[in-house]
């Protein structure tokens, strides 16, 4: 079958980082993808919650997008701390993150919880951008597909679809430690989650995306994004300064 795929998807998680003054940034990232330093690349930015309101109003009619890094099961209640997927749409969200190795980690997140945040930000008409990905002693014990594919049935939203969910492979290894897997390593897990989404899915298991992500930089991305089934990055520090970010989109032009 000739997948469907939406264009590649660049997006820029920037974890808990950034100021007001950060809209510097993402003006600057704006304008380069405006010139077509993204080339056919859709640009996300991920900004702490904080900033997802003014990110949204800046960015309004410019070429990228902005979306969160996290969301509530619910749609609202007590709560304390927390933010639904309703109120990411009603501060100009289009997508949010969810399952992050970090939130699984520091948060003890299951994939059943991801799995309901997921289905929320569907809910909310946001895309989900599904997170799953092995740690070093997992892989180096020869677990790796084992892990991604555990993750991968445990946390997709009912009603996936192109359109409404992005996966992204992260090995935890490889996030902020300057290790990246091989091109053969990438592909490997890529096609493994291609198929279960394709078992799972059917045939729209070819139109979802999924972004590989784990010390993503300038000096790798052409060689990472040109692997099969790998249909764009999802970029942590790199994406704080325009310059690397749009060195990194710079793959898809």
């Amino acid at each position: 079958m000739t997948a469907t795929r939406p264009r590649p998807l660049v997006a820029g998680n920037w974890k808990m980082n950034g100021l007001i003054k950060g809209v510097n940034e993402l003006d600057a990232i704006a304008t380069g993808v405006a010139a077509g330093e993204a080339g056919s690349a859709e640009v996300l930015v991920c900004p702490p919650f904080t900033l997802v309101s003014r990110f949204s109003a800046e960015a309004a009619g410019q070429h990228i997008k902005i979306g969160a890094q996290d969301c509530h099961a619910e749609a609202s209640g007590a709560h304390t701390g927390d933010i639904s997927a309703e109120m990411l749409k009603d501060a100009g969200a289009s997508y949010v993150i969810v399952g992050h190795s970090e939130r699984r980690t520091d948060h003890a997140e299951t994939d059943a919880q991801v799995k309901a945040k997921a289905e929320a930000a569907l809910r909310a008409h946001l895309v989900a951008i599904v997170c799953i990905g092995e740690t070093r002693n997992e892989r180096e014990s020869g677990k790796t597909l084992d892990v991604v594919g555990t993750q991968l049935a445990g946390s997709l939203p009912a009603g996936a679809t192109g359109a409404n969910t992005v996966i992204a492979y992260e090995p935890v290894w490889a996030i902020g430690t300057g290790l990246t897997p091989t091109a053969a390593d990438v592909k490997q897990v890529h096609d493994f989650i291609r198929a279960g989404l394709v078992e799972r899915l059917g045939d729209e298991g070819h139109n979802v995306r999924i972004l590989y992500g784990g010390s993503v930089k300038p000096a790798n991305c052409v060689e990472l994004m040109g692997v099969d089934n790998v249909d764009g990055a999802l970029v942590g520090g790199a994406s704080l300064k325009a310059a690397d970010f749009l060195g990194i989109a710079a793959a898809y032009r």
